[in-house]
């Protein structure tokens, strides 16, 4: 693998050091060249000195020839002082970049790798080509492992200590090179899990034992044996060592700030119109709840797992060796991966496993855009105010600004993440008879939504620990809604038999500016309720009237502890 990767940068750097060659006419060394095109007039980069050629200008040779035959390299490039000689570019739309850009994530043509490249960084291992690659590595020696376990296949003995220790470095030492191996045979095979096979052949040849059973490496496996173990496997070790953590960041930060916020009456809002009290902590207490019910469900979610060969069938396993359990034998192994055996398949495990285990997170973020919404929405009405951190900039023309845009990263990734999830969802579990490719291309993309959402979770996270409560804010908004009182009040007037208690508050308070000495002024002039009845409901007042809004909140704890032992 080592010799691999030196051969390719050797290749590399002989196609840059020939493409450098072939600009180098074009102008002096060390001089700048303007594109032509119109949207870029006063742009310049500088070419590479033949003596000393730098990296970030280098070029493709293949695209120096594609330009050169296409006789455009002459009227794109130019020396920058033929601009100021009032050089007129041609008509017609330009490329804006003959050379194509290095993958960085400043070049990236999506945000995953680009922008947001730091906060998925730990999925690069999972979800990218390398990962799909060890996780197939993983399949076929354990499979070749297992075989090894069977008495009746005689033609491969069951391996020995040392030998196993040589397959389980195999996984546990897997590189790069390994990978960048198998896509260089993967160029000729154009066949990316038979590239896996022969590259694992490679290296079993030079071992005493592995080199006597090359042949049963892949035995009886389709492609999809494979493949569909890689992908659960991927998918379990993302939602353990990544998407259940970070679930449990933020039901932990609001279960936090609930039981803080426990008293801090505030005016609810239904249909955007004032309503009866609630607590800023109850309302957290609500969200980390429903949360936490959905994370229960997406760590639940089974993922299955086959080996049964082209169709479902063990066609081939059986024609070898009839003998066998082979429906014991592929339980075994799904098992021992940690994925749960699916006894009826096609040639695909079908998938459904997957959909369910996205609608549920789909369902977790769903529950986390409302969230965010909300917080955005307490923020502008003052409830909250958001921490400063020194440097930052608000808005580019308006200096006061503080935006939420933590929230709002969160609420637009939650949407990406889910509309992926969601054709997911309702492509995968669709596969016309016993196979067709469409889930292919499809499969390649679970990482984008589970990256997405990440970066959500992240920035939500982030949001969160920026609050800071504005008690004086809630107290005022509760003393200018002092008609909150008709609901207890008409409610208690039905107790004692007051005739159209509803009838009463609903004249009183709709559509009338409501304040604290009117309201006391209309439970005095309640002479049908008992005094001490009138004298309870006179010292009732908006932030009192709240229910047992603080002990739900202080139940959380108790409720969660319940909820993860079910």
């Amino acid at each position: 693998s080592v010799s691999a990767i030196r051969r390719t940068s050797r290749n590399i750097l002989d196609r840059s050091r020939s493409a450098d060659a072939m600009i180098a006419p074009l102008a002096a060394p060390g001089s700048q060249l303007e594109c032509r095109s119109p949207q870029l007039q006063g742009f310049t980069r500088c070419l590479p000195s033949p003596a000393r050629p730098t990296k970030n200008c280098r070029a493709s040779s293949r695209a120096v020839r594609a330009a050169a035959s296409a006789a455009r390299t002459q009227d794109l490039l130019v020396d920058a002082t033929d601009a100021e000689r009032g050089y007129s570019p041609p008509a017609g739309p330009t490329p804006i970049n003959m050379v194509p850009l290095p993958l960085s994530e400043l070049t990236a043509v999506g945000p995953l790798d680009g922008r947001y490249a730091a906060r998925v960084a730990p999925l690069r291992a999972i979800f990218s080509e390398f990962g799909l690659i060890r996780y197939r590595v993983i399949a076929e020696i354990r499979w070749l492992q297992a075989l090894s376990d069977i008495p009746q296949i005689t033609e491969v003995p069951s391996f020995s200590r040392e030998t196993h220790a040589v397959l389980d470095e195999m996984i546990d030492g897997f590189t790069v090179g390994t990978a960048l191996n198998v896509k260089k045979v993967e160029r000729t095979t154009n066949h990316d899990v038979k590239a896996v096979e022969y590259v694992l052949k490679e290296a079993f040849a030079n071992h005493p034992e592995l080199q006597k059973v090359l042949e049963f490496t892949h035995f009886a496996c389709t492609s999809e044996d494979i493949n569909n173990l890689a992908h659960g496997l991927a998918l379990a070790e993302a939602r353990a060592a990544h998407v259940l953590p970070a679930m449990d960041a933020i039901i932990d930060s609001m279960t936090k700030l609930s039981l803080e916020f426990a008293d801090a009456a505030m005016l609810a809002r239904t249909h955007g119109q004032t309503a009866s009290p609630t607590t800023m902590g109850k309302e957290f207490a609500n969200v980390a709840y429903r949360l936490a019910r959905q994370r229960k469900q997406v760590a639940e979610v089974p993922l299955l797992g086959k080996i049964a060969g082209a169709v479902g069938n063990y066609n081939a396993h059986i024609a070898a060796y009839p003998e066998v359990d082979w429906q014991e034998v592929a339980e075994k192994l799904v098992t021992q991966l940690g994925l749960q055996w699916n006894p009826l398949v096609t040639q695909i495990e079908p998938h459904d496993c997957i959909a369910e285990l996205f609608a549920a997170v789909g369902r977790f973020n769903t529950i986390l855009m409302d969230f965010d919404r909300d917080v955005w929405g307490y923020i502008s009405l003052g409830y909250f105010r958001q921490a400063t951190v020194a440097g930052e900039v608000g808005s580019s023309t308006m200096p006061h600004k503080v935006n939420p845009i933590d929230f709002e990263n969160s609420e637009g990734n939650l949407g990406l993440a889910n509309a992926i999830f969601e054709h997911l969802s309702a492509k995968l579990p669709i596969s016309r008879w016993q196979r067709d490719l469409t889930d292919s291309t499809v499969l390649r993309n679970l990482g984008v939504g589970v990256g997405h959402t990440l970066v959500a979770y992240a920035s939500t996270a982030k949001g969160i620990g920026k609050l800071q409560l504005d008690r004086a804010a809630l107290a005022a908004d509760l003393d200018r809604s002092w008609e909150v009182l008709a609901e207890p009040i008409q409610t208690v007037m039905r107790r004692y038999g007051v005739p159209e208690p509803y009838e009463k508050l609903k004249a009183f308070t709709r559509g009338q500016r409501v304040t604290q000495a009117s309201m006391q002024e209309f439970v005095a002039g309640l002479t049908d309720l008992p005094e001490e009845v009138r004298a309870q409901l006179a010292a009732l007042t908006p932030a009192t009237y709240i229910g047992n809004a603080v002990q739900q909140t202080q139940n959380l704890p108790q409720l969660l502890r319940q909820l993860k032992s079910r």
